[in-house]
């Protein structure tokens, strides 16, 4: 089976065996936007966009039909006759990869994106939990890490770090409503060190360490939290953490620290790790 890869490097497989990936930037580029939308039209708009931004050159389109004819030659070599033929179709429009979403580890981090969330509204916890860690371990490596993205490459990498921070958000809420909050609270910790401005994280480390019975450790993560603020940005802890501190100060019932689901909460944009 012939399968492509942007979480992380970009890479090709066929049969879980690697083969050679383009080495011309350009191409590289061209590719992993074809890649994004399998079985779309990547418009030639959008690929003189992705290449030179908002100051093409008078040969771009004729310089992106270049760049596919040598794409085309390159992975006809690389995949030779072990996958589908004539893998890149021209369309009056622009070009399609032909592909299916299931070929592609974005679209199958997002379809378990989608899949988890649905199982977490449902109340299906242990399940929605199950499939939201098996979308993260798709995407704990950056995306299209050795590729240069011009701006519309740019948007859909974007796209999909708010994604994962989402689905991150979404398993952690998963597996506090399991109760596994003494585990939590030290994948929290780590995760607040590098997202030291969400204010979400910040409030599931106080509260995975608030019902672990730690209640001391739970009140210096607020002050803690409260210190970036302060010094990052000049602001205060939301009135819901702020609220979280009160309720811990004054023994509050374990319901009382209830943070919002991350859905309806508005953190700050994450970053996908830079390495797995």
């Amino acid at each position: 089976m012939l399968t492509f890869s942007v979480l992380g490097p970009l890479e090709i497989r066929v049969n879980n065996e690697s083969v050679p990936v383009p080495r011309g930037p350009k191409v590289r580029q061209l590719l992993s936007m074809m890649v994004m939308q399998p079985g779309s039209v990547v418009s030639h708009g959008l690929m003189v966009d992705e290449l030179w931004g908002k100051n093409p050159p008078k040969t771009a389109l004729s310089t992106v039909r270049t760049h596919v004819y040598h794409l085309r030659k390159i992975l006809s070599r690389a995949i030779d006759d072990r996958a589908t033929a004539n893998l890149v179709d021209t369309w009056s429009a622009g070009y399609v990869l032909r592909a299916v979403p299931e070929q592609v580890d974005a679209e199958v981090f997002l379809r378990l994106a989608r899949q988890g969330e649905a199982l977490l509204r449902a109340g299906e916890t242990e399940e929605a939990s199950r499939a939201l860690s098996r979308a993260l371990e798709l995407c704990g490596g950056g995306v299209l890490t050795d590729v240069p993205c011009g701006p519309v490459l740019t948007q859909h990498v974007q796209h999909l770090q708010e994604m994962y921070m989402r689905v991150l958000q979404q398993r952690i809420e998963a597996d506090m409503r399991l109760g596994r909050h003494g585990g939590l609270a030290a994948e929290l910790r780590r995760l607040v060190v590098r997202h030291p401005l969400n204010e979400w994280l910040h409030g599931q480390l106080i509260n995975a360490l608030y019902l672990s019975g730690r209640r001391g450790d739970a009140l210096h993560a607020y002050q803690e939290l409260r210190g970036i603020l302060q010094e990052e940005l000049g602001l205060d802890p939301s009135r819901a953490i702020q609220q979280m501190q009160q309720d811990i100060l004054s023994g509050g019932e374990e319901s009382t620290l209830r943070m919002p689901p991350s859905w309806q909460w508005a953190p700050s944009v994450g970053q996908l790790p830079s390495a797995c």
